[in-house]
């Protein structure tokens, strides 16, 4: 079993950076990917970016390149999305999730079906 929990979420100006992390708990978490994803109201959740389990393969969704990165730290079983260059339409809900098939390969693809652990979410909210 594997459990999420976000933080670092809140109200910024557009222009402005937020950092949000992600606490796992489990033993093997070093050795899942690990995704980032958000949902706007009225929309559907969606891909931002995601880390594989060596911390060496990042890939991030076209509308937050140059912008967003993912890190990890596998000794304090944490993910983290730096956001730089906010925008109001960056504001939403904003999830962690877990593919938990070990060693795993598919940090790239951005489908949700990939990810079978997710966190209850943070608030992010971008004011212009």
């Amino acid at each position: 079993q594997v459990q999420l929990r976000e933080s670092g979420g809140g109200l910024v100006q557009a222009g402005g950076s937020l950092r949000l992390s992600c606490q796992a708990s489990g033993r093997s978490f070093s050795s899942f990917g690990m995704g980032w994803f958000r949902q706007a109201p009225g929309s559907e959740r969606e891909f931002v970016g995601a880390i594989n389990w060596s911390g060496d393969g990042t890939y991030y969704a076209d509308f937050v390149k140059g912008r967003f990165t993912i890190s990890r730290d596998d000794a304090k079983n944490m993910v983290y999305l730096q956001m730089n260059s906010l925008k109001p339409e960056d504001t939403a809900v904003y999830y962690c999730a877990a593919d938990s098939l070990p060693y795993s390969g598919n940090y790239y693809l951005p489908e949700k079906a990939n990810y079978d652990y997710w966190g209850q979410g943070t608030q992010v909210t971008v004011s212009s």
